[in-house]
């Protein structure tokens, strides 16, 4: 016996009288079942996308890591005399060593980068190569408001302390000049614990108690998607600038001044002392916490490549393209009096659901907007077939064909749009239900 699975045609009655509410409940329950592949999806999207960032995060720990370029800070320690009392009661004096630390009175950075972009596999991260002039002066101490005495200061055992954030990027051991004279910075391990990484100079101060200190140094810098500094002088003035088209201004200050071009960009921040959350100087007893979350500033430097939050954007609307479409079927089914059966319509589902895959796959290779074209006439052309060989009617597949492409391109267009992307989808979304109450007139529900 030759069993055959046709489309045929309905009795009006029937259909309109017992199938219609029993189908449209099916739909809608086969639409809330594919909510979990559509979930599944979303978290395979992300999985990817934590993949890229250990890539990223595998290649900075091999070349060197995001760089926070922190101070110049003086550090000069003075002797106080703390008193204690024993078991006894009576009281006696410790000499005690404390530090005071100066910020810059000023302090001017100019920073110029350059970039590259490394690849493993698929993934792309950038690393960077900056050359970092800095040149400043320490202004003379205001001792009186610390209530210290200078005869207490120890000159001699002066420090200078400037921080990195990952000192594996370092690339010149740096000298700074400090009144005319070379210092080579060291290593700190006195302990200071300024910032996460010291590196400090030693000079004697002895002969230059209490003036004026003009310094400068150069640092040679690798580093990997960002770069920042931290403001510490009086009047900070820095300068960062670079062969890469699409920065971004990252921190608790945007640049006073900025210029981005297709060659590059230049960015200028200028910013006096009452913008940060410590003082010119203190005392060690009375430290502020120096965060860079309070006073840094600098630049990011992104890649175009934001596949995976398109991606993702776009798994998020599978939920609206299946129930658009389902609706649509079910409206072209009544229209030409051709059954689909459900079996079919999972079909259909499955291949919307498949399309996400595509999407991530493809985009991964070729960049999201290619792939999202060639998903989307993938997945289009294979439902107009379906549907063609299903309604025996090429018409009224195309048709089918083209709403679905209406479909795909409205979340494209609010994909790519941010600030509009509401205003553009809330009308969109009206325009197609006012269509769908067009088409439902041409049906007549109340045939018996």
């Amino acid at each position: 016996m030759e069993i055959k699975l046709t489309s045929q045609s309905l009795e009006p009655g029937k259909w309109f009288g017992e199938s219609v509410l029993v189908k449209l409940s099916l739909i809608g329950l086969l639409t809330l079942l594919l909510l979990l592949p559509s979930n599944l999806i979303q978290d395979l999207i992300l999985e990817r996308q934590q993949r890229q960032d250990e890539v990223i995060a595998e290649i900075s720990d091999k070349v060197s890591g995001k760089q926070l370029v922190q101070g110049p800070v003086m550090v000069l320690p003075y002797k106080t005399l703390v008193n204690q009392k024993d078991n006894a009661g009576k009281i006696t004096y410790k000499e005690v060593v404390t530090n005071i630390y100066i910020l810059p009175e000023m302090l001017n950075i100019k920073s110029t980068a350059n970039t590259e972009v490394l690849h493993r596999g698929i993934f792309d991260a950038v690393v960077y190569d900056t050359r970092i002039r800095v040149e400043g002066k320490f202004s003379e101490l205001e001792l009186r408001k610390s209530g210290i005495n200078p005869a207490l200061i120890l000159w001699d055992k002066a420090k200078i302390d400037i921080g990195l954030s990952d000192l594996k990027g370092l690339k010149n051991n740096p000298v700074i000049n400090l009144q005319d004279t070379n210092y080579t910075v060291e290593p700190d391990f006195s302990g200071l614990k300024l910032f996460d990484n010291n590196l400090i100079i030693t000079p004697d101060l002895s002969a230059a108690k209490n003036t004026a200190l003009k310094f400068s140094f150069d640092l040679d810098l690798r580093g990997s998607s960002e770069l920042s500094f931290l403001h510490m002088g009086k009047s900070t003035v820095v300068t960062i600038e670079g062969k890469w088209n699409n920065p971004s201004f990252t921190g608790r200050y945007l640049p006073e001044s900025r210029t981005i071009s297709s060659e590059g960009f230049n960015a200028v921040w200028k910013m006096p002392y009452f913008n940060r959350p410590y003082p010119q100087q203190w005392v060690s007893e009375t430290q502020p916490a120096i965060s860079a979350l309070d006073a840094s500033f600098g630049v990011k430097f992104i890649l175009p490549v934001d596949q995976y939050q398109k991606t993702m954007r776009s798994a998020k609307y599978a939920i609206l393209i299946i129930i658009l479409t389902f609706i649509s079927l079910f409206f072209t089914e009544l229209l030409t009096k051709r059954r689909v059966h459900m079996l079919q319509y999972v079909l259909i589902g499955a291949a919307m659901t498949i399309y996400y895959t595509l999407l991530l796959s493809f985009s991964e290779q070729v960049g999201f907007n290619i792939a999202y074209f060639i998903a989307s006439v993938a997945t289009v052309s294979l439902i107009v077939i379906f549907i063609a060989s299903l309604l025996k009617n090429k018409k009224a597949a195309i048709v089918f064909g083209g709403i679905l492409s209406i479909f795909y391109s409205f979340i494209f267009v609010i994909i790519q749009l941010q600030d509009m992307a509401l205003l553009f989808g809330s009308v969109g979304l009206f325009v197609i239900v006012a269509a769908l109450m067009y088409f439902s007139q041409k049906i007549n529900w109340n045939k018996n």
